[in-house]
């Protein structure tokens, strides 16, 4: 799911970084909208080192692998605070794990914290006809972690296969490709139910520490 360094073009890089910085400069908007900016940011802490470490949790899916993402986690339980958790534990991941690049990190940003805003926004439709309740809790929790995969998915493929570097040979990255984008299919629904259990057991036990609507 990360892109590294030296495979998309130079203006693709710019305009990842171009769009992530509104994305990021809203996000900051909405959290200084709380009556409390501050509240929320040692939990924001703990999930961004929890997104950081995931991502060496690989997941075989033949012929590939692929690793946990969480995005729709972070969505569904920090909000608007998932979008800079995700940028900054993108960046931590690329210098110290050359996992993803600083080129590429507004790519990655997108890719992944964009989804996560969406997830968010899908989780909290459980409180739509009331107060949510553990099986709302879990629906949408599932839908929030398995869409956030599926978007990141859908970007991440059409980014690659529209920009595929200049002197491979293009059949062949493609198909690499679609494999890949393939392999996530498990993924979405593991995803999913990660989400759903974790979001389900905050409910019951720590009920505002999910994301609020």
């Amino acid at each position: 799911m990360h892109i590294p360094d030296g495979v998309l073009p130079a203006a693709v890089c710019g305009a990842g970084y171009a769009a992530s910085v509104p994305v990021a400069w809203y996000s900051l908007r909405k959290i200084n909208q709380e009556q409390n900016p501050r509240e929320n940011i040692p939990k924001a802490a703990i999930l961004t080192a929890a997104f950081f470490v995931v991502s060496w949790i690989h997941i075989p899916v033949p012929p590939t692998s692929v690793h946990l993402v969480l995005n729709g986690l972070l969505g569904a339980v920090l909000g608007y605070y998932a979008f800079p958790a995700i940028l900054i534990g993108l960046f931590f991941q690329a210098v110290m794990f050359q996992h993803g690049g600083l080129t590429t990190l507004g790519v990655n940003a997108i890719i992944m914290g964009v989804p996560a805003l969406l997830s968010y926004h899908i989780f909290r439709m459980r409180n739509i006809g009331g107060e949510a309740d553990r099986i709302k809790t879990g629906i949408f929790g599932f839908f929030a972690g398995l869409s956030s995969i599926a978007l990141s998915t859908v970007l991440f493929l059409v980014i690659l296969i529209y920009f595929i570097p200049a002197g491979l040979d293009v059949e062949v990255e493609r198909s690499a490709i679609y494999t890949l984008a393939l392999a996530h299919v498990p993924l979405m629904f593991i995803e999913g139910t990660f989400t759903a259990m974790v979001t389900i057991f905050l409910q019951r036990v720590r009920p505002l520490l999910l994301a609020r609507s």
